[in-house]
């Protein structure tokens, strides 16, 4: 395998990432969907607009041409929004050849199904190509920033986690590797939906008391779909699950977060979103979280009120006072 990486996705957790992968000694290749945002990264040799200050080392590039990324190499690595996951790989797909090897960062669903995202990996690629997932408790700016940082890369042939492990390993960023993809998965995409219920209990004026209580109720939550899905129930003890969640909920980086919080403000739905300006993964996450736990019969509380909240107009006070008035139970 070539000591080049192709990254896919010029947001702030792409260019992160491939900072980390440049700082690491490999060649990469950034892409990026918009013409003008790849020209102003060219120019200014930093990401302005979502890491301003982190300059790009000599062995990072940036396109916007598809055919040039997958020319570059034959690790492709994605870094887009969960909705644009499926897209992004359909159209990559002619330019590539059989020897692809395919690496995400996104956190989420699929988002015409709800299916997982290994699974669109599988339905385009084929079930023998070499596809693994990364996640953990990491926010962009510290990553890019060379902070301690620690991270699980799940794949579904171990050669591969080793591989792409030995890219990213280095300095001040830890990799550990593992076989549970699906676990990894799901402890990426339904952390999101807490981070959102967390913020919006910050936002109602509730305090540390809540807080813990929603993260540990929410783990709960995490395992028994997770586990119901075929992941592994030692996963959700890790840094892809309990890492990743305790970092969302507790720090106002997460966008997830900060969308909860200005909901339990009582700002617009919509002039959250406009505040934030970048992704919000959680608010589609909710819905497909939701469908996914009514599909299997899976009791889910506190993922049921977010999206109540979200997508049916739920006060946000009301879906508290929804939770706190169920009915008593033994914690196991």
């Amino acid at each position: 395998m070539s000591n080049n990486i192709a990254l896919l996705g010029a947001g702030s957790w792409g260019t992160a990432l491939a900072i980390l992968a440049a700082r690491n000694g490999c060649q990469v290749l950034l892409w990026g969907h918009n013409p003008d945002h790849i020209a102003a990264l060219a120019g200014d040799r930093e990401n302005k607009q979502f890491l301003s200050g982190l300059a790009f080392p000599d062995n990072l590039q940036v396109t916007n041409d598809l055919a040039e990324i997958a020319a570059f190499s034959d690790l492709l690595l994605i870094c887009v929004p969960s909705h644009a996951f499926k897209d992004i790989l359909i159209k990559l797909k002619p330019h590539l050849s059989n020897q692809v090897k395919i690496a995400w960062a996104t956190k989420g669903f699929n988002a015409d199904d709800g299916s997982l995202l290994h699974e669109v990996v599988a339905d385009i690629f084929g079930t023998k190509t070499p596809a693994a997932i990364l996640s953990g408790p990491t926010f962009a700016r510290e990553v890019a920033a060379d902070l301690p940082t620690a991270i699980t890369i799940a794949a579904n042939q171990p050669d591969f986690a080793r591989q792409l492990a030995d890219r990213l390993h280095g300095g001040r960023f830890r990799t550990y590797t593992s076989s549970d993809v699906i676990g990894v998965e799901v402890g990426g995409a339904v952390k999101n939906v807490l981070a959102i219920a967390a913020g919006i209990a910050d936002g109602l004026g509730f305090g540390a008391n809540t807080r813990a209580a929603l993260i540990t109720r929410g783990l709960t939550e995490i395992i028994r779909l997770g586990v119901k899905l075929g992941g592994k129930p030692d996963t959700f003890m890790g840094l892809a699950g309990l890492g990743d969640l305790l970092l969302t909920c507790t720090d106002n980086q997460s966008r997830n977060r900060r969308f909860g919080l200005a909901l339990g403000l009582g700002k617009d739905r919509k002039d959250a979103i406009a505040e934030i300006g970048q992704e919000i993964e959680g608010i589609f996450a909710a819905k497909e979280t939701y469908l996914l736990a009514q599909k299997h019969s899976i009791e889910m509380p506190i993922t049921e009120q977010t999206y109540k909240v979200l997508y049916e107009g739920l006060d946000p006070l009301t879906a508290v006072q929804n939770l706190l008035a169920r009915e008593q139970k033994s914690e196991s």
